[in-house]
C-alpha cells in the first residue's frame, strides 16, 4: 500500500501519462500508462540497455524505425482462441501486423552493435505465409475478395446478373409508366429494388409497398415483375454470406494454430514500442544514461543538474516558469540529509525530483541531469509528502504523518527480514537498499517533542535505510552532523533582498531562519519585530549570524569558481581559434606544394615536347656531328628554362633502402625503390606500371644528394681502363648486335588497343637491359598497329621503330629501339 502511495505522492502516474504521448502503438501507449517498476537491479540493466539501443538508432535512422501496420490485435487473439470467428478488419490487423513487426526485426538485424534487441527479436516468427494468405482473402476494405475462392467469385457473378436483371425490369416500367412515377429513380429499401411511385397512381404499378415518404405522397414499391428476382438475389446474398463465413472461418483457424507466437510477437512489438517511448521522451527531455552505483564500494551519488521531469514538461507545454536544477553530490558514508530553510524554498521539490529520478532509472528512462548520472538501485522509494489531515478519519496533521511513516517504517522491515532469509549461511547480510523521503518530520506537535521523535527516528532509518533526505525547520536536526559522521546538512537558498527563494540548494550549510527578517520588511510593526527578538535569544541570534557568514562565504567562492571558469572557457576558445589558424596555415601550404607541382608537371610537359621536336628535327636527315651539338646544346637551353636551379652539390653519402623514393635525372621521373642495391650497385625501382633496374650511378635522393657508389673491382691486367670524365671518342665502336628472345618479344595479337598499351609498358621496362623490343600484333586491319605506333611515338624511352624485315614477320611485327 504505501508503494503505491508512494507513487501517487511522487506525481508517477502523471510522468507515466507524459510517457505515453511518445508512444506510437496503442499498446505502447497503454503500457506506458501502466508502468511496472522492475522488482530486480538486471531488468532495470536490460530495461536501460533497450532505451540506449533504441535512442541509437533514432540518431542513426531516419525514416526506417517506424511502427506503421501493428495495430491492437490482442482481442482478436483472444477470441480466436476460443474458436470464433474473426472479421475481414481483424484479419487484416494481423497481417498488416506481421509485417510491421517483420520490418522491425529486419532493421534491427541490419545493425551490428544492437546486442540487446537482437536477443529480443531473435526467435521471433512473422509468419508471411499467413499474411500472404490474409491479404488473398481480405481486401484493403476488410471485405472477402472475390478471389478468396471460385465458389464465392460464382455467387457474385450471379448477383450481378441478377442485378442487372432487376435493373432492366424497372428500368423499363419507369419508361413505360412515366406519369406513375414520382421521379427516376431506382433505390433500395432493405434488400429489395424499389421505385418512388405516386400515391395516387399506386394502382397503375401494382407490387408489395416497402415504404412511405414523410408526407404519403411517395409510394416506394417492389413491382410484382421483380419480386421473384428479388427473391432469388436475397437467397444469392445469404450464400455469399454463408461462403464470406467458411472462408474467415478458414483463415481464423490458420491464426489459432499459431495463437502463441503470434502473442510474444505482440508483446515484443508492445516492448519495442515501449523502448522507443522511453527513448523519445528521454530525448526530449535532453536526459542522460544512469548508471547504477554501489555505495558500499565507496562510490558517490552523482546528480548534477538535475531538474523536475514535471516542471519541464510544465514548462515546455504549460508556460510555468523555467526550471531550477539541483545538485546532489552525496558521499558514500552519507545515511541522512536534513534540508532545512524557509517555506516555498524548493525542499519538497527537491525531494520530489530524487524520488522520480530514482523511479526513473529502475523502469529504463534517462535522467535529466548532466553527465555522469550515478545513484543507487532502491529497492523500494518510500515518501511521507504532503498534509494527510482527514477530518473524515479524524486526523489531524501529526496524526497523518505518524500513520505513513508507520506504514513506510513497516515496509522496510519486511524488506529487511526478506533479505535476512538467505539459503546459504555463509553469504553476507545484504545492505538496506531502500530511499525514504520525509517531508517536514516531526512537524505538526509540540516542537519540542516534535524534534526528539524527528532525531530518533533519522537515526533509526541510518541503520535501516540506504538513503534518507528530510525536510525540516527544526534547529537541533541540524546538530547531528557533528555528532553522527552519516547524516549531512544542505539548506535552499533565500534572497534577503527581494525576499524571495532562489531554489538552490547548497550543501554542508544549514538553513537559518528568516522568520524576522522577511516580517521586518514586509512591514509588520517594529516594536513587535524587536520584542520577537529578544525571545529568540542570543544564541540563535549568533548561530543565525553564522550561517549568514558561511552563505556569504560559499556566494563569494561560487562567484570566483565563475570567473576562474569564464577564464578557462576563454583560453578554450583561444586553443581552438589557434587550432584552426594553425589548420588554415597547413591547407595553405598544402595548396601552393599543389600548385608548385602542378607547374613543374606543365614545365615538364613543355620541356619534354620542344625536346620531341628536338628529336624529329634529327630523324629527318642524316645526323651529322654539328647536329649532334645543336641538339646537345637546345636540349641544355631547354633545362635551363624549365628546371630549377640546381641546388649546392650534396655531399655523397646517400644510400636507398627498399621502400624509398628516389629520382632518375635522365629519365626526369620518380621512382620507388622495390630492393636495396646489389654488390654491383644495381637496383630494382617502378615507376608509373613499369619496373626496371638501373645503376646507383641513374639515381639520387628527392633533395639532390647522389648515392655512395661501391669501389670497383681492378682491371684483369691488358686492359686500360678509360680515365674517369673522358670519352673515349677516338676510337668508335661498333653496337653490339641485338639478339631477338623470349624476354625482348611481345606477343599482342587479338587484343584491344587500351590493353595492348599496358603490355606494352611492362615490356619496355623488361627490355631496357636488350635495348630492342620485338612486338608481334599481326596485320589483319590494321587498327591494332596504328594504335601501338601512336603510343610508342609519344613514349619517352622510345629512340624509334619500324616494321621488321619480311624473313621477321614483315608488317605483322615492330622492332622497337630504345633510348
Amino acid at each position: 500500500m504505501i508503494q503505491s502511495e508512494t507513487l501517487e505522492l511522487l506525481e508517477w502516474p502523471r510522468l507515466c501519462q507524459h510517457l505515453s504521448t511518445f508512444a506510437a502503438t496503442k499498446l505502447g501507449a497503454i503500457a506506458s500508462r501502466h508502468l511496472q517498476i522492475p522488482p530486480t537491479q538486471d531488468e532495470s540493466l536490460t530495461l536501460i540497455a533497450q532505451t540506449k539501443e533504441v535512442y541509437k538508432l533514432e540518431t542513426r535512422l531516419t525514416s526506417s524505425w517506424t511502427f506503421d501496420g501493428i495495430c491492437d490485435i490482442g482481442d482478436a487473439l483472444e477470441r480466436a482462441g476460443l474458436q470464433g470467428i474473426l472479421s475481414g478488419e481483424e484479419l487484416l490487423n494481423i497481417a498488416t501486423t506481421l509485417a510491421g513487426t517483420r520490418q522491425l526485426r529486419r532493421v534491427i538485424d541490419n545493425q551490428e552493435d544492437l546486442p540487446v534487441l537482437t536477443e529480443l527479436v531473435a526467435d521471433l516468427r512473422t509468419y508471411p505465409e499467413l499474411e500472404q494468405e490474409i491479404h488473398r482473402c481480405i481486401d484493403d476494405r476488410g471485405q472477402v475478395a472475390d478471389r478468396a475462392s471460385t465458389k464465392l467469385a460464382g455467387i457474385r457473378l450471379q448477383m450481378r446478373q441478377q442485378r442487372d436483371r432487376i435493373y432492366q425490369v424497372l428500368q423499363g416500367i419507369l419508361q413505360r409508366q412515366s406519369g406513375a412515377v414520382q421521379e427516376q429513380v431506382i433505390t433500395q429499401r432493405g434488400d429489395r429494388f424499389v421505385i418512388p411511385v405516386k400515391a395516387t397512381s399506386k394502382d397503375a404499378i401494382p407490387g408489395i409497398v416497402h415504404d412511405s415518404s414523410m408526407s404519403g405522397v411517395t409510394l416506394y414499391v417492389e413491382p410484382n415483375a421483380v419480386v421473384s428476382l428479388g427473391n432469388q438475389m436475397r437467397m444469392s446474398i445469404r450464400q455469399e454470406q454463408a461462403e464470406e463465413e467458411t472462408i474467415r472461418k478458414a483463415l481464423t483457424e490458420q491464426v489459432a494454430a499459431v495463437l502463441p507466437d503470434l502473442e510474444r510477437l505482440l508483446a515484443i512489438a508492445t516492448t519495442l514500442d515501449l523502448a522507443t517511448a522511453r527513448a523519445r521522451y528521454s530525448y526530449w527531455l535532453q536526459a542522460n544514461p544512469p548508471r547504477f552505483v554501489d555505495r558500499t564500494e565507496g562510490e558517490t551519488v552523482t546528480l548534477r543538474q538535475l531538474r523536475h521531469p514535471l516542471l519541464v514538461w510544465q514548462y515546455q507545454h504549460e508556460q510555468g516558469a523555467a526550471v531550477v536544477p539541483v545538485d546532489l553530490l552525496i558521499g558514500p558514508q552519507i545515511r541522512v540529509v536534513t534540508i532545512t530553510g524557509p517555506n516555498t524554498g524548493g525542499k519538497t521539490v527537491t525531494l520530489k525530483t530524487l524520488g522520480l529520478a530514482s523511479l526513473m532509472a529502475k523502469v529504463g528512462l534517462f535522467v535529466p541531469a548532466r553527465e555522469p548520472v550515478e545513484l543507487p538501485w532502491f529497492d523500494q522509494v518510500l515518501a511521507d509528502i504532503g498534509d494527510e489531515q482527514s477530518l473524515e478519519q479524524s486526523l489531524s496533521t501529526f496524526s497523518g504523518h505518524i500513520r505513513r511513516i508507520s506504514r513506510i517504517l513497516e515496509a522496510i522491515g519486511e524488506k529487511g527480514a526478506e533479505e535476512e532469509e538467505i539459503p546459504n549461511p555463509q553469504s553476507p547480510i545484504p545492505s538496506p537498499q531502500s530511499l525514504v523521503l520525509l517531508d517536514e518530520v516531526g512537524a505538526g506537535t509540540d516542537p519540542a517533542e516534535g524534534s526528539a521523535l524527528a532525531i530518533a527516528l533519522l537515526k533509526y532509518l541510518a541503520d535501516s535505510a540506504q538513503l534518507t533526505i528530510a525536510t525540516t525547520h527544526f534547529g537541533e536536526l541540524k546538530a547531528l552532523k557533528y555528532q553522527d559522521d552519516r547524516f549531512e546538512n544542505a539548506s535552499v537558498e533565500f534572497d534577503d533582498v527581494s525576499l524571495s527563494p532562489t531554489y538552490r540548494l547548497l550543501w554542508g550549510i544549514p538553513g537559518r531562519s528568516n522568520a524576522l527578517a522577511i516580517a521586518r520588511r514586509l512591514g509588520l510593526n517594529q516594536e513587535v519585530v524587536e520584542n520577537a527578538q529578544t525571545y529568540v535569544g542570543e544564541t540563535s541570534q549568533e548561530v543565525n549570524e553564522v550561517i549568514a557568514g558561511l552563505e556569504a562565504q560559499r556566494k563569494l567562492q561560487e562567484t570566483k569558481a565563475e570567473e576562474t571558469a569564464q577564464v578557462l572557457k576563454q583560453a578554450e576558445r583561444f586553443c581552438q581559434e589557434v587550432s584552426q589558424k594553425a589548420a588554415a596555415l597547413q591547407e595553405r601550404e598544402r595548396l601552393l606544394e599543389q600548385q608548385k607541382e602542378q607547374e613543374v608537371q606543365k614545365a615538364l610537359a613543355e620541356a619534354k615536347g620542344e625536346i620531341a621536336q628536338v628529336i624529329r628535327r634529327l630523324q629527318q636527315g642524316p645526323m651529322t656531328a654539328q647536329d649532334a651539338v645543336a641538339a646537345t646544346e637546345a636540349i641544355n637551353q631547354i633545362a635551363q628554362r624549365h628546371l630549377p636551379k640546381p641546388p649546392a652539390k650534396p655531399k655523397p653519402g646517400f644510400m636507398p633502402s627498399e621502400g624509398d623514393r628516389i629520382r632518375i635525372p635522365r629519365l626526369g621521373q620518380t621512382a620507388e625503390v622495390l630492393s636495396s642495391p646489389n654488390e654491383n650497385g644495381q637496383l630494382t625501382i617502378r615507376f608509373g606500371m613499369m619496373k626496371m633496374t638501373v645503376s646507383l650511378e641513374d639515381i639520387e635522393s628527392l633533395d639532390g644528394q647522389k648515392p655512395e657508389l661501391p669501389a670497383k673491382p681492378k682491371p684483369v691486367a691488358g686492359e686500360t681502363p678509360t680515365p674517369r670524365g673522358k670519352q673515349a671518342v677516338s676510337v668508335q665502336q661498333e653496337p653490339k648486335p641485338a639478339i631477338r628472345t623470349s624476354q625482348n618479344t611481345l606477343d599482342i595479337r587479338g587484343s584491344r588497343v587500351a590493353d595492348a598499351e599496358s603490355e606494352v609498358e611492362r615490356a619496355i621496362g623488361q627490355a631496357l637491359a636488350s635495348g630492342v623490343l620485338w612486338i608481334i600484333h599481326g596485320k589483319g586491319t590494321g587498327k591494332l598497329r596504328e594504335g601501338v605506333h601512336e603510343f610508342l611515338k609519344r613514349h619517352p624511352l622510345v629512340d624509334r621503330f619500324e616494321l621488321s624485315a619480311r624473313s621477321e614477320g614483315g608488317a605483322g611485327v615492330t622492332v622497337v629501339h630504345l633510348k
